[in-house]
């Protein structure tokens, strides 16, 4: 990691700088990562809502169960091979939707 050494200074408002805070406090990141990522003209996104980690939590969760209920289902031959594919699917289909939101196309 290259060190930095090299010092700006610039002036701004009280105003400005409320907005580049602001800004900053969006996406999760202090004023001078900030700073670098515009300046290195990065993608910046807003950090998802805390309510996103756990969504996706949740949905971990029950993609597992419906899993583990699959596997006993099919082993002891109560469920079809197509249902099986077909819940995986709907799990799939609700992590598209999710990681969707979190690149923003939604």
């Amino acid at each position: 990691m290259q060190e930095r050494n090299k010092a700006v200074l610039i002036r701004l408002t009280e105003k400005e700088k409320n907005h580049l805070k602001k800004s900053a406090d969006i996406c999760g990141l202090k004023m001078e990562p900030f700073i670098r990522k515009l300046i290195m003209e990065k993608e910046i996104r807003p950090r998802p809502p805390d309510e996103y980690l756990r969504l996706i939590r949740e949905i971990n969760y029950i993609g597992n169960n419906i899993n583990q209920i699959a596997h006993v289902a099919n082993a002891e031959n109560h469920i079809s091979a197509d249902k099986i594919n077909e819940a995986v699917k709907m799990v799939d289909d609700i992590m598209d939707v999710v990681r969707g939101f979190e690149s923003g196309n939604h």
